[in-house]
């Protein structure tokens, strides 16, 4: 494998417990960084800087990884993170949401609202993606 691409999805806009969030986001991290050590990796979120992605977007930066943004238009309404690539398809959120999970090899859940429900569903029907899931 190649580049191992790790999605990770969960609140945005929501209040959430960030402090828990983080030791989630730094376990899997390590975790993954462990399974697969001579493995470039790639953090693919929805582009915002906001909730879950930013934090996951920072731990992805100080372990050295590569980050990805994959969102529709509106993702540009709101302040958006650094990343390395940024894929933008469609209007509305949810557009997305597909080529986002078929280009993965990871998908992780941080709590999260009706759209990362819907996706972790999609995601389980996507036979090649370890899914790992954690409720704040």
């Amino acid at each position: 494998m190649n580049n191992l691409r790790i999605g990770i999805i969960g609140y945005s806009a929501q209040r959430f417990n960030k402090r828990k969030a983080r030791k989630y986001i730094k376990r899997v991290f390590d975790f993954i960084d462990k399974q697969y050590i001579h493995t470039w990796k790639t953090v693919v979120l929805g582009l915002t800087d906001l909730g879950i992605p930013a934090l996951a977007y920072r731990e992805a930066v100080k372990k050295g990884w590569q980050t990805e943004g994959i969102a529709c238009d509106k993702a540009f309404d709101y302040l958006c993170f650094p990343v390395n690539r940024t894929i933008i398809i469609g209007v509305d959120w949810g557009d997305e949401s597909k080529v986002f999970l078929e280009s993965l090899n990871i998908l992780i859940r941080i709590g999260g609202g009706k759209q990362s429900i819907r996706e972790i569903k999609m995601a389980k029907d996507i036979q090649h993606i370890k899914i790992f899931e954690y409720d704040l």
